[in-house]
């Protein structure tokens, strides 16, 4: 090797000591958002083995109690455990963002599968449904349309699902359009395939692999946008633990006990960067 082959070859060898160190963070990061998302789908299941303590009742002697560790996230003007009201808060904003994306996949699955499939006017006009949808902020559209149902977690779950089902659509329609005229789909038309075989079983499960992604992705903002309703006041009333209605409860008395709003909302914001982090790397591993 020449001298002056040897600046080329370190260069080369730092750039894949960087890639490569880059890459283990990068995986550390997935471990570490996996592992988060796996204590709150616990807090979830199982409250009760994570805490003795009862969410709704309080001690009078400690109230307004900062963390500690014999309370970690404090307690609140009532003397009630902060973290025990987050964990059982835990399985109602679970509950609440899976029926929001359900909703959404479902229905926005429908209508791109259907615009994509058929094309022409169908296409044109479900487009311009889409389109519709997606021009009104999606907090907005839940707002309207949890008004128009009713303040409940359940129909809170509904407006938030309403509200994603065009950005389902959007990518399971160009999803459809990529796929149905794959040579697989060709020969399956060739041999005598209907068109819901087709759809169902060819089509659908090969659009289905880029859409966990985006799935993963909107649990995340389906638990941020459920519980900015609750905070408003459109989802389960008080005592109730929902997230969104520990942080309202604790804004009175923010400036004096922190403790109330930080709480339940670093819980929220990590649990959407950790879901935000899975999204991306189940989206690097379908390229």
């Amino acid at each position: 090797m020449s001298i002056l082959d040897r600046p080329r070859t370190a260069t080369v060898t730092g750039a894949v000591a960087v890639l490569g160190s880059a890459t283990k963070a990068r995986n550390g990061y997935t471990v570490a958002a996996l592992l988060f998302v796996l204590l709150i789908a616990a807090w979830a299941i199982a409250p009760g083995l994570f805490t003795s303590q009862d969410p709704y009742l309080g001690t009078t002697a400690d109230k307004f109690l900062p963390p500690s560790w014999s309370h970690l996230f404090g307690t609140d003007q009532l003397g009630r455990d902060i973290l025990t009201r987050v964990i059982h808060g835990t399985r109602s904003a679970v509950l609440t963002a899976l029926l929001a994306v359900a909703i959404g996949s479902v229905a926005g699955s429908i209508v791109g599968l259907v615009a994509g499939f058929f094309g022409r006017g169908v296409d044109a006009v479900l487009g311009r449904v889409i389109d519709t949808l997606l021009a009104i902020p999606g907090f907005l559209l839940a707002v309207i349309v949890v008004v128009s149902l009713g303040f409940a977690s359940v129909n809170a779950a509904i407006a938030v699902g309403i509200s994603s089902i065009a950005v389902f659509a959007r990518l399971i329609r160009s999803e459809t359009l990529r796929v149905k005229n794959s040579a697989f789909v060709e020969s399956s038309k060739l041999i005598g395939g209907g068109t819901l075989t087709v759809l169902f079983q060819h089509v659908l499960p090969n659009v289905y692999r880029s859409v966990l992604a985006l799935a993963v992705l909107q649990f995340g903002l389906a638990i941020i946008n459920v519980s900015a309703l609750a905070f408003l006041g459109y989802g389960n009333p008080p005592p109730s633990p929902d997230w969104g209605l520990l942080v309202a409860e604790g804004k009175d008395f923010f400036y004096r006990y922190p403790w109330f709003v930080y709480a339940p909302g670093v819980v929220m914001v990590a649990s959407v960067l950790a879901l935000q982090q899975l999204s991306k790397s189940i989206g690097n591993k379908d390229r």
